[in-house]
């Protein structure tokens, strides 16, 4: 919203108009609830104008000339005698004007209050207030300022660092797969061509959607479907391998790359093309905003064999799903005796 960004880019003005808009009300209020018949709320007006011009002045030198150089120089008392002096005098110019204001209004009482050491005081200490008020304005700001740049050198390191992780994705992805190519080249497989094909639809998505913070849903799909059907075509049709979608996908946004990894497991670790036994379920379900994935199989290894074997690819999933989805994500695994199960659900 147009409106909304104006806000965003000047909030700090906004903050500071709001202020001083605030006071001046306060301070009109304050003079002309004390005024009696023969005041002038013209007079009143002036002197609000008046006080609130020379106040802003003084803070606003403090706010940026004064702090900053006590910030650089960390010295209080050098701060304190450059900054008290002119503001002094400044002060001494507003009990001047207001004199002026009231000079022949023929209030007495005001002009007596004006006249008098205890108004100057009570004003100096009241003006010393605001100053520091808006000072510490200053200094909330660098605060927040700070905050700023350091969640974004956070961030920044956070999409390096999950540059650096998909860039390791890509050689685990290609190692696995040449390999598959590599056995079906040996064997003089009519299937070759396909899979050439297939490949390079899904280094296409690799290459340039996966660059993307998030994908729509219907993508990582249809990227598991196509290494399912070059697992496929490897093994010969031989092992029974379950895909099942379960809910509206057309709307869901994902994490690239992040689910193929369980799949790539389970064949490295579940299938022998010359088991009858070995075989694949892969689930994957949409329940309102959470996304459950789910992928069993045959289980050909014992755990101590699949835990020491699973590369960087499980380890470098694991850190994705911390840096992409932190505290919205769980993964569990479960052994038994000839399955091997792991469901990762995240909250999207």
């Amino acid at each position: 919203m147009p409106f909304q960004s104006f806000v965003q880019r000047h909030r700090i003005l906004i903050v500071h108009l709001a202020f001083w808009c605030a006071y001046f009300s306060f301070f009109f209020y304050q003079i002309s609830f004390q005024d009696d018949e023969q005041g002038s709320y013209l007079r009143l007006l002036a002197d609000a104008i008046a006080h609130v011009s020379v106040i802003a002045a003084a803070s606003y030198m403090n706010y940026f000339y004064f702090l900053p150089r006590f910030l650089k120089h960390k010295n209080f008392w050098r701060y304190i005698i450059e900054f008290i002096i002119p503001f002094v005098f400044l002060h001494i110019f507003l009990i001047y004007i207001k004199r002026e204001i009231y000079a022949d209004s023929g209030d007495i009482r005001r002009i007596e209050v004006v006249n008098s050491s205890k108004f100057f005081v009570k004003s100096f200490i009241s003006a010393i207030f605001i100053v520091i008020f808006v000072g510490m304005l200053k200094f909330l700001e660098d605060w927040f300022k700070l905050e700023g740049q350091k969640k974004e050198v956070e961030n920044e390191k956070l999409v390096t660092e999950l540059r650096f992780l998909k860039a390791q994705i890509n050689p685990h992805f290609l190692f696995n797969t040449l390999n598959n190519l590599y056995s079906l080249a040996f064997s003089n497989s009519p299937n070759t061509t396909e899979v050439i094909a297939k490949l390079s639809k899904m280094m296409r998505y690799m290459l340039y959607d996966s660059n993307h913070a998030q994908v729509p849903l219907t993508k990582e799909i249809e990227y598991i479907e196509n290494y399912i059907s070059l697992e496929k075509l490897r093994l010969n049709q031989q092992i029974p391998i379950d895909f099942i979608v379960e809910g509206n996908t057309s709307q869901v946004m994902i994490v690239p790359l992040v689910l193929i990894t369980f799949l790539e497991n389970a064949f490295k670790h579940g299938v022998n093309g010359n088991d009858p036994n070995s075989w694949v379920k892969v689930l994957l379900q949409i329940e309102g905003n959470t996304c459950i994935y789910t992928v069993e199989n045959s289980r050909l290894h014992s755990i101590h064999t699949i835990r020491e074997s699973s590369g960087i690819g499980l380890q470098n999933l694991r850190r994705r799903l911390e840096l992409s989805y932190p505290g919205k994500h769980k993964l569990s695994v479960e052994n038994k005796n000839k399955m091997h199960s792991i469901q990762l659900k995240i909250d999207l």
